[in-house]
């Protein structure tokens, strides 16, 4: 008879819906990057408007750029919020 190992758990119960979610935002042709960069400091924690500038410019640079990372229940949150706003978003991706 084989024996059981019991590895070690790497996160706690229930953290299916925890890890590194990601919250990306595409380039567009119909959104100003004022809008962007003032959506982004209302709506991301700890986003100053320099900083949202910051993204806008990276997303009008590279096509997209991710705005937030956490657990899933915020990204949804955070991601609702800046579709509802009228920016082009990625689906959420768990990273």
């Amino acid at each position: 008879m084989g024996q059981t190992i019991e590895l070690p758990r790497t996160s706690g119960p229930g953290s299916g819906l925890g890890g590194a979610w990601r919250v990306i935002v595409r380039n567009d042709d119909h959104n100003t990057f004022e809008h962007v960069a003032l959506t982004l400091a209302r709506t991301i924690p700890r986003t100053t408007l320099d900083q949202g500038y910051a993204t806008a410019d990276r997303i009008h640079r590279t096509g997209l750029a991710i705005v937030w990372t956490g657990h899933k229940e915020l990204a949804e949150h955070y991601w609702e919020l800046l579709a509802g706003a009228g920016l082009t978003m990625a689906p959420l991706e768990q990273g």
